[in-house]
């Protein structure tokens, strides 16, 4: 059954945070190293994203535990697997091997899941982060012209993630934590060329990050105008992630639920980080939040981001088959209302 006939009947739930599960193993530099990377020149603890490579084990593991708790939709772990992320490690030669690896781990526990519950399809879906560079900001504040990125270097980067991630074996492709819609735009034009070049295509999702009570992305668009520059592509889902907590995210989604001509979908954080950069808010307090999203008819796929845990995960999936999904609006209901 395709993913999108499934959202029509119900709210589908996405996994919760790979780097707070991680977390929790207390890795060593020797297990991110692995065998692979035994010799490598320059520290790798931290570089979450080859663990699919030196420690399979470990993603395989998690990927199953939100499953378990009632993810119906599992992220590759590959937030930051580009050639300009990877750059930070000298890895940019493992880049293809990495996003491949990760979609061949989620494709299996997804497999699995499926296969023990046919009624209830997994999907995997290639994460696609922002990288760690915008093209619409110059990091220098004493050289606002200048960029540390170009559109086409972008464009390379996100289109061999994108290669890795399909050879691998992902149902969708989801470019999450959208700080610079620019960045996007030109992931997006990364992927719609990868497909008219193997004459193939999957779902696309997409979701924008409001850095402050401003309700602006980083590069200064309001949700609306974040909406608006990515409506040109036949996006299976626009949404937001991360940044704010539930509550604080509420009214942003609000908009996107008036106006979006495609599904909608939200994964918050578990509220703000503390001092300490951890996250507070349990599963029964984020669960009282997201349930307002769902009480309103907002949503069509609901998680979480930061901080959260397949106890989060498992107390937002109980909520979410509680309620029906958003009716999404023809593409006028945009038009019209701007």
């Amino acid at each position: 059954m395709k993913i999108q006939d499934i959202l029509k009947e119900r709210i589908l739930v996405i996994d919760g945070a790979m780097g707070t599960m991680i977390q929790r193993h207390n890795l060593t530099e020797e297990d991110f190293r692995g065998e692979r990377f035994k010799n490598h020149r320059y520290p790798l603890k931290g570089n979450n994203d080859i663990l699919s490579i030196t420690r399979p084990d470990i993603i395989k593991e998690i990927h199953a535990l939100y499953f378990e708790a009632g993810a119906d939709i599992i992220e590759t772990n590959t937030f930051s697997a580009t050639t300009i992320a990877q750059a930070d490690y000298h890895l940019e030669d493992a880049v293809y091997d990495i996003n491949f690896v990760s979609a061949r781990i989620a494709r299996e526990v997804a497999d699995e899941f499926t296969k023990k519950e046919p009624h209830k399809p997994r999907f995997v879906a290639g994460a696609m982060g922002p990288t760690n560079k915008t093209a619409s900001l110059s990091p220098d504040v004493n050289s606002p012209g200048f960029r540390a990125i170009t559109f086409d270097q972008l464009k390379v980067a996100f289109k061999q993630q994108a290669q890795g991630l399909v050879d691998g074996g992902v149902d969708l492709l989801l470019l999450e934590t959208i700080i610079d819609t620019l960045n996007a735009k030109a992931a997006l034009f990364a992927i719609q060329e990868l497909f008219d070049e193997r004459g193939m295509e999957i779902p696309v999702m997409v979701s924008g990050t409001i850095t402050d009570a401003s309700g602006r992305t980083l590069s200064g668009q309001t949700t609306e105008a974040f909406l608006v520059s990515v409506s040109h592509v036949p996006l299976l889902s626009i949404g937001l992630n991360c940044a704010l907590g539930a509550s604080l995210l509420r009214p942003y989604l609000r908009v996107l639920s008036e106006k979006a001509p495609f599904f909608v979908s939200a994964y918050p954080n578990a509220g703000l980080p503390n001092e300490f950069g951890q996250y507070d808010e349990t599963p029964e307090q984020m669960g009282a939040q997201i349930e307002e999203f769902l009480k309103e008819g907002l949503v069509n796929i609901v998680g979480g981001c930061c901080g959260t845990t397949p106890e989060h995960i498992k107390v937002i999936a109980e909520l979410a088959a509680k309620y029906k999904p958003r009716k999404v609006h023809s593409p006028w209901s945009m038009v019209n209302s701007m």
